[in-house]
């Protein structure tokens, strides 16, 4: 059975080898390979710009023949509302912790690691459906296609085809996904130059066939009286096209991938942020420079090619060519790649065979855009909160369990586009609604004019969330079903990881090092206290105290060790101690979210630094043992004695290595 054992050692190397530092205060840019901001930006293209292939089907399925109308106010609010909101997200998150980390930090305690959790579960939506959603869109394109419909029947079982091309991505990222930017770069420069084509050819045909125009706006009046009932109707059903608004959460998410010009001229950020590793302010600076750049130019081409295809597609295409598929019919050969319907139409099916392979392409590619933000959203929140097992800081253990995820949402949806848009939309707007809060407090808390600005963007995004939720409930509904899975999972987690030590390093100051070294030269013995007065009178009377219920000799020098509690919330940390002396008492003090995981900490340290085991006293606590164990998850304190000696047990198994604990009185 040798070989088993060693299959099983070498599956598991391979499987950990993703294992990354991860967290915003640990994961340094200068890890990553960084890139000019206009490659970075097709990474996220690949997201952003894949919208196209349906977002004009949804568009004219919400407005009918107001679709540029809606379409044109969603520009409105991308440039005017979105863009200047995450350039403002970019300042504040240099280091790529988008809008949710701006929140964490705007909340203190638990209150900010629930809503973390909950926006988690929020972004758990919107990037799984943007893997599903995308692939069935494609497998769309596939089906669709003139000679796929002629020759290749075995491809026309749209959820098996979406399940493979989930199934693709994910085995790229188990094998190692390294060559994203170049990959993105290529499949964005083909798919915007067709695009491109195909709008181009279509507003030729509308310009030379004028009835095109004018049977378009008959519609428009015959259904809509006057201008102000056009605008009123689009402000009304524009929150369906909500879907063309992704991407720019993603785009700050990557931002350690973007290369920082020192040449910049940008101005300092708005707020301030230490360099890590090797990152210099200045490179910083510049990375916030160009991100805003790629935010910018993303949002101008964007939304020109919405206008556009939306204009194209409501003029030229028949409205029962739109029609989602139902119980009793077929989905029009419109829905879902209105632009791919263009492209056979009047260009014929050889270069819309080319286009739909483009399409195929970069809508199975958004998934890796998707992907990649969750791989680097969940190492970066749960562990570090003690919410996720440690393996969830390696990538294709998490690459595993996502893929999973998206079966089953396929499998759920049937890998239908249209019935996956309101869980999609719900996602996106609700990320979106969280940075212009995230925006509007930082305002405020600077006493900027720009707050009322941003204050106003947070209500039409709110507006458009409650919109959107009470048209789409299944949007919620999904995302419900992903919040209280990630929150009862984490809640889980970090009770099961309660005993660990919790501690990544001890940094001791002068003082204390010298009551240590001091210490050393006999039996080490520490008395732990829950500081009071912290005068002589106390710790005369704990010393007496635990020298005869402990039976200590009076010669024998001692060490009281005292542990404030902390942000409970807060999983693990540094644990620093200071030395102080009270008239001829040494005190070593530290804080720390939770004491007994501190207290045990402390003493392997002593073991190892000193070479001797030592021993610790507690006094025995009295009250109901349920309410401290309660106590010691919400709280991080309780029954401190049993609790200090577990979690030194599941940390050194062998007992003759592990430090004394003794309980007297």
């Amino acid at each position: 059975m040798g070989w088993l054992q060693r299959s099983r050692r070498k599956f598991q190397l391979w499987l950990y080898a993703g294992r990354r530092k991860t967290g915003s205060t640990n994961e340094s840019a200068a890890a990553h390979k960084q890139h000019p901001w206009w490659q970075v930006m097709c990474l996220t293209g690949v997201d952003y710009f894949s919208t196209l292939g349906y977002q004009p089907g949804i568009a004219f399925l919400a407005a009918g023949a107001l679709s540029p109308i809606a379409t044109l106010v969603l520009i409105l609010l991308t440039l005017f509302g979105a863009l200047p909101m995450y350039r403002r997200v970019a300042a504040e998150s240099p280091h790529g912790d988008g809008s949710i980390s701006m929140l964490e930090n705007l909340l203190s305690r638990w209150k900010g690691k629930l809503f973390v959790l909950a926006l988690l579960g929020f972004a758990s939506t919107s990037f799984i459906i943007t893997i599903t959603l995308s692939a069935a869109d494609a497998t769309a394109h596939i089906v669709e296609n003139p000679f796929v419909l002629e020759h290749l029947d075995f491809l026309h079982h749209r959820t098996i085809i979406t399940l493979i091309l989930v199934a693709a991505l994910g085995a790229i990222f188990l094998r190692g996904f390294k060559e994203a930017i170049g990959i993105a770069v290529f499949l964005v420069a083909i798919y915007l130059a067709l695009n491109l084509t195909v709008v181009v050819v279509a507003f030729y045909e509308i310009a030379t066939h004028a009835t095109v125009f004018w049977d378009w706006k008959r519609l428009l009046f015959a259904t809509h009286s006057s201008p102000f009932l056009m605008i009123g109707t689009a402000l009304i059903v524009f929150p369906k096209l909500a879907l063309g608004l992704s991407g720019f959460e993603t785009g700050v998410v990557v931002m350690p991938l973007v290369k920082g010009d020192v040449n910049a001229g940008y101005p300092e950020p708005i707020s301030s942020h230490r360099a890590q590793g090797t990152e210099s302010a200045a490179q910083l600076r510049g990375r916030i420079h160009n991100t805003r750049k790629l935010l910018t130019v993303a949002a101008l081409i964007m939304s020109f090619l919405l206008f556009a295809s939306s204009i194209a597609t409501t003029m030229l295409i028949p409205a029962e060519e739109f029609r989602p598929e139902t119980p009793t019919q077929e989905a029009g050969s419109a829905n879902g790649r209105a632009l791919a319907y263009l492209a056979h139409t009047y260009l014929g099916d050889v270069f819309g065979t080319v286009y739909d392979l483009s399409t195929i392409s970069i809508l199975w590619f958004a998934g890796s855009s998707a992907l990649a933000g969750l791989l680097n959203i969940v190492p970066r929140y749960l562990p570090r909160y003690g919410m996720a097992p440690e393996w969830a800081r390696a990538t294709r253990p998490l690459v595993v369990v996502f893929i999973g995820i998206c079966f089953i949402v396929t499998i759920l949806f049937k890998a239908d586009v249209d019935a996956q848009g309101g869980a999609y939309a719900t996602g996106v707007l609700a990320l979106m609604t969280s940075a212009a809060i995230a925006v509007t407090l930082s305002a405020r808390r600077r006493g900027q004019s720009a707050q009322w600005l941003f204050m106003l963007i947070s209500l039409v995004f709110i507006y458009t969330t409650v919109v959107n939720i009470v048209e789409q409930p299944e949007g919620i509904k999904i995302a419900l079903i992903f919040i209280v899975a990630i929150v009862g999972s984490s809640l889980f987690s970090r009770v099961w990881r309660s005993t660990e030590l919790r501690v990544d390093r001890i940094e001791l100051d002068d003082p204390a090092r010298e009551f240590v070294r001091r210490a050393a030269k006999g039996t080490v013995r520490i008395i732990t206290n829950r500081i009071d007065r912290g005068d002589v009178l106390e710790y005369e009377a704990k010393e007496k105290e635990k020298r005869i219920d402990n039976h200590i000799p009076a010669g024998e020098p001692i060490l009281f060790f005292e542990v404030t509690p902390g942000d409970a919330s807060e999983f693990s940390g540094v644990l620093k101690v200071r030395g102080e002396n009270v008239d001829r008492f040494q005190i070593l003090r530290t804080e720390s979210p939770a004491v007994p995981n501190a207290i045990a900490a402390f003493l392997l340290f002593l073991r190892n630094e000193t070479g001797k085991l030592p021993h610790v006293y507690f006094g025995w606590s009295e009250g109901n043992p349920v309410s401290y164990l309660l106590k010691y998850i919400a709280f991080g304190e309780g029954d401190t004695a049993p609790v200090t000696h577990e979690v030194l047990r599941q940390a050194e198994k062998d007992p003759d290595q592990r430090p004394i604990v003794h309980v007297g009185g």
